[in-house]
């Protein structure tokens, strides 16, 4: 079960990838911190409502962590935008590398301002959700299986919010404008369409699923620390490239994907095998199908 709620996480982080990839056809490498950075909002308001790694709790405050992810989210959302009006608009007619050297620069600047927030060592999350474990206490024995309350918690958080993602682009009428820019942006721009506002809206939602993503992860793993989002931005960014970058449906299957393969890895063989098993999947992925699972090739714009 830790391979599927492991999934969600990297699923909703590779989905910041994949859209911004989508629409102007940037790796963003600065998103995994920004996810960094929404742990430390959350963190920050769990301790400023009174919640810490001292205190115990009776009952879980749901109001509270209700509070912390809307916070997570609209700093995460917020902070994404900012990032896209500075660092990557005035470069977007610029060449390729520009571009990307930006948003290697963008993660550098977020990585010390998570260093100087929360500090060099690992940072403990208030253990806030139940020690439920619904094999053992429902059936009365304990399965190789395991299925907790916090597995539970992650996966009715992130399967809507994935859901409501694919409901946005589909059916509303900026998902529509969406997926106009992402197929001819000059064209769009042509049929009266604000690019700059579509693309600063998908900015937005990169960074309100990774805010939320931010939440879950601090929940379920009870740490946090300012190297986070590297290995976390690592991985998500190999969930897209394995699903198809681009594609939103791909993207989250590759996180699951991801997910399950690194619990069997760690499982059968060792955590010290873990990324090995991971990234010999992904070329072997790429070697046959080079567009990913749910990719497809393209041609090249007019």
């Amino acid at each position: 079960m830790i391979g599927i709620t492991n999934g969600a996480f990297i699923a909703l982080i590779a989905l910041g990838y994949t859209l911004v990839y989508g629409i102007i056809e940037l790796i963003n490498f600065a998103h995994g911190d920004l996810f960094m950075l929404g742990t430390f909002v959350c963190l920050s308001t769990l301790t400023l409502l009174g919640f810490s790694t001292e205190v115990g709790t009776t009952g879980t405050p749901w109001f509270a962590l209700l509070l912390a992810m809307l916070a997570a989210m609209i700093f995460c959302g917020l902070l994404n935008v900012l990032a896209e009006r500075i660092a990557y608009r005035p470069l977007r007619r610029a060449p390729r590398l520009a571009p990307l050297i930006s948003a290697i620069g963008v993660s550098f600047i977020f990585v010390n301002i998570g260093l100087f927030w929360q500090g060099p060592t690992p940072r403990r999350f208030p253990d806030l959700l139940p020690q439920y474990d619904f094999m053992s206490q429902l059936f009365g024995f304990t399965t190789l299986i395991r299925f907790t309350f916090k597995d539970l918690f992650v996966l009715a958080l992130a399967i809507p919010l994935m859901l409501g993602l694919a409901w946005v682009i589909r059916s509303t009428r900026m998902g529509k404008a969406m997926r106009a820019v992402a197929q001819d942006s000059e064209m769009a721009q042509q049929m009266g369409i604000d690019v700059n506002r579509v693309i600063a809206f998908t900015f937005l939602l990169g960074g309100v699923l990774a805010g939320a993503a931010s939440l879950m992860y601090g929940l379920y793993n009870n740490n946090t620390v300012f190297t986070l989002g590297f290995t976390a931005g690592l991985k998500a960014f190999t969930a897209a490239v394995l699903g198809g970058i681009g594609n939103v449906n791909g993207a989250a299957l590759g996180g699951f994907v991801l997910g399950l393969l690194s619990a069997l890895t760690v499982t059968y063989a060792g955590g010290q095998w873990e990324n090995v098993g991971v990234f010999s999947l992904l070329v072997i992925i790429l070697v046959f199908k080079p567009t990913g699972l749910l990719g497809q090739e393209t041609g090249e714009k007019a």
